[in-house]
């Protein structure tokens, strides 16, 4: 056990670096992971179950303890990034598919990954880990919505199809993780150092599975859709600060909103465009997974030494 949570520590500590090797084995040799491909909903499913394990009831209450942090924060996150999405997929014309695909980045919640880089960051981590919950508590409703009204013009979608997915990859396995973490509470505490490893592993297979399938099409547009990407994902983390100034938060709040905001669940969005949309619509999620644990832990690393 103890082997298992030292590796568990490598592991979370440098994702990002795991992440960008994951990506180039399956781009390169794209038969390495393209089994993952068919098993990604499954294996999005194992995730959330990881982080339903690490949450308890008490952990909800922070919500209605803050809530006017956390209605800035989740309005600011369901309003930028979409309208970010949009904007770019419009401007540069981009095929039916991947305008989809970067639609759906910017109408899913936001992802855990963000929490760590908060931590990270010196921020605010219990509004970081309310503004997850509740964004992704909503994320049946929402990201549905959303995607019809913005991507409805390039692709069919169905919202309740959708919504069926987000339920089953994201909210059962929460709950019943939730369930496990309150009825047999000592022995998740004795293996909750390692819930971060199976989490991890689950996402890159996410993440080389979506790069496997798509390497030919990564090859022809992969410097626009990297563009995309970072253009998405800076101007949300610039944008989420912006808006907390604003709303006068402090430094503190400041630097959670500028992550929550800028950093997706690229796996749900992964998810849901290779079971809604086509492989194609999966590549900005996947190039997504990537790049957002670069940029986070850079600007985590960063916003640390603001005080």
């Amino acid at each position: 056990m103890k082997a298992l949570e030292k590796i568990s520590d490598v592991v979370s500590k440098y994702m990002a670096l795991f992440a960008i090797l994951t990506a180039i084995v399956a781009f390169v040799v794209p038969s390495s992971l393209t089994w993952a491909a068919p098993h990604v909903p499954s294996l999005l499913g194992v995730a959330m179950f990881g982080m339903g394990m690490t949450l308890r009831v008490e952990d909800f209450r922070e919500i209605f303890r803050r809530p006017r942090d956390v209605l800035i924060g989740v309005v600011a996150q369901f309003v930028i990034m979409p309208l970010l999405a949009y904007r770019l997929a419009t401007i540069l014309n981009l095929p039916a598919e991947l305008a989809a695909g970067v639609i759906l980045v910017g109408t899913c919640p936001g992802g855990t990954s963000s929490n760590v880089m908060t931590f990270l960051a010196k921020g605010d981590l219990a509004l970081s880990v309310s503004m997850t919950m509740t964004t992704t508590l909503l994320a049946p409703f929402v990201t549905p919505i959303l995607t019809l009204w913005l991507a409805g013009a390039w692709i069919d979608v169905s919202v309740s199809a959708m919504m069926l997915s987000i339920v089953k990859v994201v909210i059962a396995p929460i709950i019943l993780g939730l369930v496990i973490n309150q009825l047999f509470s000592d022995f998740v505490q004795r293996v909750i150092k390692i819930l971060p490893l199976i989490s991890i592993i689950a996402i890159l297979f996410v993440l080389g599975g979506g790069i496997s399938v798509n390497a030919e099409r990564i090859s022809e547009t992969g410097l626009m859709i990297v563009a995309i990407v970072v253009c998405h994902n800076l101007f949300g983390y610039a944008l989420g600060y912006f808006v907390a100034k604003i709303f006068g938060m402090n430094l503190t709040k400041s630097k959670t909103l500028s992550i929550e905001v800028g950093m997706q669940n690229s796996g749900l969005a992964t998810t849901l465009a290779m079971t809604h949309f086509g492989a194609a619509a999966s590549i900005p999620g996947a190039l997504f997974s990537v790049w957002h644990n670069i940029s986070g832990s850079l600007l985590a690393n960063y916003l640390s030494r603001k005080n």
